[in-house]
């Protein structure tokens, strides 16, 4: 069983959730701090600054803002193993303490390592490329967001962990944004990812051998070259990214309803084939997917009111964001097995499964997996025992054991698709 502290917080979570969902059901407009394009703060929400510095935990973050006509942004995390050693890159500042000398110290996570971004030479020592992992985060369509602290913390492991480039996407929430918003976000990014991608390469073909780090450690007058810019004379062209992310490695990552999220990507991805080239989807990590339909299953009816997220609070959860119009709980968002679907199941990605032992939506994660199975998609699922729904991504569960463990299980299935050929734990 859950443990007292899980229980315990559970009820208070059902309480505060609840109320928040029935009364913006009641009304939708309630929140004084959204506006009509989509842009939306949540008050209640503990954020994290992005920071470009490997001192904290040897990753470094930062934020994007990828469209002028909605709130949708990103969060980039990138792993210290990017740049081997930070001295011999040209693109690093290094910021000391004021009390110590730099002499002085002689490691560098005792040190601010603050990272520009830049494209490494043609058989440069440091031009070491990831791959991308494409991260939605949970939250019931009504809360949560890349960079609260909560995410942020598990992007950073996640990093760390399968040694990739976590790009965590901040999809439009519901009410003030309902379907198919945070789909049409997710699909949003995955183009820019290869648009991205794209300049990049065209960088390369001019001549480009760097590109500047947006004004942190820049490579000064005598060392600019020619470069593509927009309009206004900015960088269209992202110096992480297009230093060290590996487009033809990327992996989708969901939680809760951003497993839906990222299934829907997939199938996207699936149908654009080389139109998003050279973007390649080799596998996606669906994390306790928000699955519902209309027939129960055996876990539906057995914890209808589970811990965290019951079934009466998910359906308030759907109602905020399927239109009134379209609201069925057998939608092709809300239930992946629902008939007549657009992309059959034998042309989706490798796909790993997340479930919990108390979560009542288990079985339906649990169904849609055997499903791919049954047409050879390599589709594994790991079922953790006395696991609540976000057991792995909670705040207050961020630091447990078994969310260290399940975020290493993810890391070491992941590692079969985004490893090099021959180089399966090493890349």
């Amino acid at each position: 069983m859950p443990s007292l502290t899980v229980k315990l917080y559970s009820v208070l979570f059902k309480f505060i959730l609840k109320r928040k969902l029935q009364t913006l059901i009641e009304n939708p407009n309630s929140n004084p701090n959204s506006i009509s394009h989509g842009v939306v703060s949540r008050p209640d929400e503990s954020i994290a600054a992005a920071n470009p510095s490997f001192s904290m935990d040897g990753v470094a973050t930062k934020d994007l803002h990828i469209d002028p006509f909605t709130s949708l942004s990103i969060r980039i995390f990138l792993p210290d193993s990017a740049i081997g050693s930070p001295k011999s890159v040209p693109n690093i500042r290094v910021r000391a303490p004021s009390n110590k000398s730099l002499k002085n110290l002689g490691k560098v996570s005792e040190i601010g390592v603050v990272y520009g971004g830049y494209l490494p030479e043609k058989n440069g020592k440091n031009c070491r490329k990831l791959p991308i992992i494409l991260q939605f985060h949970g939250g019931g369509w009504v809360s949560g967001g890349n960079d609260t602290v909560a995410n942020d913390m598990f992007c950073r492991r996640i990093a760390k962990l399968c040694d990739a480039v976590v790009v965590a996407v901040g999809y439009r929430l519901a009410p003030e944004s309902r379907y198919p918003a945070a789909f049409e976000d997710g699909v949003k990014v995955l183009n820019w990812l290869a648009k991205e991608a794209n300049l990049a390469e065209c960088s390369r073909s001019l001549g480009n051998g760097r590109i500047e780090g947006e004004g942190i450690g820049s490579l000064g007058r005598e060392g600019r070259r020619q470069q593509i810019v927009d309009g206004f004379g900015s960088s269209m062209v992202e110096p992480w990214l297009a230093a060290h992310g590996d487009p033809s490695r990327c992996v989708l990552l969901g939680v809760s309803c951003g497993a839906n999220i990222a299934n829907h990507v997939a199938q996207h991805a699936v149908k654009a084939g080389n139109l998003l080239d050279p973007i390649r989807v080799v596998a996606q990590v669906l994390m306790y997917p928000f699955f519902i339909g209309s027939a129960p299953t055996r876990s539906e009816v057995k914890m209808c009111n589970s811990y965290l997220y019951d079934k009466s609070m998910s359906i308030l959860a759907w109602k905020l964001f399927l239109p009134e119009e379209e609201f069925n709980l057998d939608h092709p968002a809300a239930n992946p097995l629902t008939p007549g679907r657009e992309i059959p199941l034998k042309y989706m990605p490798p796909t790993l499964t997340v479930v919990a032992e108390h979560d009542w939506m288990r079985d339906r994660a649990i169904a849609y997996s055997e499903e791919l199975r049954k047409v050879n998609v390599d589709a594994p699922v790991l079922d953790y025992k006395d696991a609540v729904h976000e057991f792995a991504t909670l705040d207050v569960l961020l630091k447990t054991p078994k969310a260290q463990a399940c975020c290493e299980d993810i890391a070491i299935w992941v590692k079969k698709y985004i490893s090099l050929r021959g180089h399966e734990f090493s890349y």
